[in-house]
This record gives C-alpha cells, sequence and structure tokens, in this order.
C-alpha cells in the first residue's frame, strides 16, 4: 500500500481522484470505482501497490506491440482491478476479483533484478488496466530505464491529462484498445465509458509516444462496416502510420453465448482499414500469416514475416527501409535512438 498519486482533499474527509475518467469521489472509509484506491481518513491510497497478481515474460508481439522493438520479450506484470467492467473481458477473474487484494509481494526492486538476471530488454504493465496501478507501474518503469530498458502499457485509455503527464518519459509505448466506434459498446459492454475520452486520450498518447491500437472485433456489437470505416477514417485523420490489429472475440465472462469472430470478418475489417489509407492493419487472436505480416505501404513488399507471437523473418535494413523499394517504414527497432526524439524523465 502507497499514498496514491493524483488527488484532491474535499469536504467531510471525501476525496478525489482524477486518475482515470472515472473520477471517483470517495467517501471515508471507501474505495473507488476500480475497487483498489482507498480513502483513508481523508487520504487516498494504491492498496495494490507492489501486489502482483501476475507476472509473466511474453512475447511482444503478443499484447500485440508489432512495430516497436518487434522480436523483444517482455516481463509482463498485473495487480487485481479495473476501471472497465467488460462483459467480454477475459482476464474477468483478476481485473474484476473483487473479494480482495491478492497478489505476490513484487516491488518494483525485484522487478529490476528479474529482468537484469533474465536479460529481458523492456516491461509491459498489462493483463488488468495499468492505469489504476499507475504508481507501482511508474515507479518500476523509472529503476528499468536506469537499466536501459523499456517500458510499454495495455491499456483501455481511459485515463486523465493528469495522468498521461505523468506517463511521459516513464512510459514508451502504449497499445491501447479501441473497443468500438459508437457510445453503445462503451456503455453497456464496458460499464457505462465514454468513447470521446478514450479518443482524446488516444490523441494525447500519439503526441508524446509510440501507440499501437486493438479493436476487439465482437459480433452484433462492432462489426458493422460503417462503423469499421468511420473507425479507420478516424485514425487515418490522427496518423495514417499508427498500426492496427483487428482480434477475434472468444467467448468470455457474460458473453459466452456470443460467437466467436471467423477470421474472414477480421480479414474483412483489415481490408476496409486498408482502403482507407492506413498503412498497417493486422488480425489477432487467429493464426493467418497474411494478415499478421507487414507490407511496405508503398511496394507492397512483404518486410516482416509473423505466425502467432512469433517473428519469422524481419527484412527491414538497419535503417528501418524497405529492402525492395528504400520506403522509411513506421518502426522502432532501436530503443536508444528513439529516446534521442523521446527523452527519458529522470
Amino acid at each position: 500500500m502507497q499514498e496514491a498519486i493524483l488527488w484532491k482533499k474535499m469536504p467531510k474527509k471525501e476525496v478525489q481522484c482524477y486518475l482515470c475518467y472515472r473520477l471517483c469521489r470517495i467517501k471515508d472509509g471507501e474505495r473507488g470505482y476500480c475497487r483498489i484506491r482507498e480513502n483513508q481518513k481523508g487520504k487516498l491510497y494504491a492498496l495494490t501497490y507492489g501486489k502482483a497478481i501476475a507476472a509473466e515474460v511474453d512475447p511482444i508481439e503478443k499484447k500485440p506491440f508489432y512495430h516497436f522493438m518487434p522480436g523483444t520479450e517482455l516481463f509482463s506484470v498485473a495487480t487485481v482491478g479495473c476501471n472497465f467492467r467488460c462483459a467480454n473481458c477475459q482476464n474477468w477473474t483478476i481485473s474484476q476479483a473483487f473479494g480482495g487484494i491478492t497478489g505476490e509481494d513484487l516491488p518494483p526492486e525485484r522487478i529490476r533484478e528479474i529482468c537484469a538476471k533474465q536479460k529481458v530488454p523492456g516491461a509491459a504493465y498489462t493483463y488488468t488496466e495499468p492505469t489504476i496501478f499507475m504508481e507501482y507501474a511508474l515507479d518500476t518503469a523509472k529503476l528499468l530505464h536506469k537499466d536501459g530498458k523499456f517500458n510499454t502499457f495495455v491499456t483501455n485509455g481511459y485515463m486523465t491529462s493528469a495522468a498521461i503527464r505523468e506517463m511521459q518519459g516513464r512510459i514508451d509505448a502504449s497499445r491501447v484498445d479501441l473497443k468500438g466506434f459508437h457510445d453503445k459498446v462503451y456503455k453497456e459492454l464496458c460499464g457505462d465509458v465514454r468513447l470521446e475520452y478514450v479518443l482524446e486520450s488516444i490523441r494525447e498518447l500519439h503526441k508524446i509516444m509510440h501507440i499501437e491500437l486493438i479493436n476487439l472485433v465482437i459480433p452484433g456489437w462492432n462489426d458493422d462496416e460503417e462503423d469499421l470505416r468511420a473507425m479507420s477514417k478516424w485514425i487515418y485523420d490522427l496518423d495514417p502510420r499508427i498500426p492496427v490489429h483487428f482480434i477475434g472475440f472468444y467467448p468470455a465472462n457474460f458473453m459466452m453465448d456470443t460467437p466467436a469472430t471467423e477470421l474472414g470478418t477480421l480479414r474483412r475489417a483489415r481490408e476496409i482499414a486498408l482502403q482507407e489509407g492506413l498503412h498497417y492493419a493486422y488480425t489477432g487472436n487467429r493464426q493467418d500469416e497474411e494478415t499478421e505480416s507487414t507490407y511496405c505501404p508503398k511496394c507492397k513488399t512483404q518486410v516482416v514475416r509473423r505466425f502467432g507471437f512469433s517473428v519469422l523473418e524481419n527484412k527491414l535494413t538497419k535503417e528501418g527501409k524497405c529492402p525492395e523499394c528504400g520506403e522509411k517504414l513506421y518502426f522502432v527497432n532501436d530503443i536508444k535512438e528513439y529516446w534521442k526524439t523521446h527523452p527519458r524523465r529522470d
């Protein structure tokens, strides 16, 4: 447990948390929507600091990041809790575990030791929602930066502008969920969430770090071609180079009766994104080498061949260019070069 960041005192020992857009006003002795931030006598505390409910070494492609340090591994860590209540959550046993604060003691210093010993080049704050364990993530990120290691967020994007300012110079890349392009998905499946706040976070994160987006395509909810096209146009207007991953849904949590997404649906979503001018669009959660691989947006040469979470072949030059036409592709392959334009904060 540690005193939280981004909160303010209110009358009658209440506190206002402004870490995420829930903006919880919390009475003394109670917790916020995430269930892990508690008001204790007029002070807000992060109860899961240093308490990992999950910790694994994963390929970075599993997050998925395809254009940030491809082919590397990440030490992935999470705590219990979330600021969403997704009916389709596949990690609901830990993200929506409201029985108490559980997990093993894994302080930032210990994560640093593990990454050094196992020669893991970076970390991911993932599995649940890292925004709600921001203190734990940022303290770990500071230590790993000192060792020349990078840090990534796998997030729903519902953090405030103040939280994004805390991330700047600590988190090097974010993979953000864009769950749909209308409020119905966010309101009914995620727990009364507002799409506009997610879009604003995506804009702000894009200004300060590498981002990639995923869209979990759920039959009957967000697979409408007009919505997919509108979403692709919005991303294009922000930056056509942003990689977008269309991910297949599997029945989970409260949506066991909803059918799994067919590969053909994902391939069609990818086709729409490319038609709208996006440079890099992929399918995921279904093994399909053709649509998991990267192609040069100019000459269409296959430059990175993938299958599942594995990079089978990477033909990019050292300068990150297409080997056939010389086009510069949107990749971060060298973290030290990346830090020259996205400096770390001491």
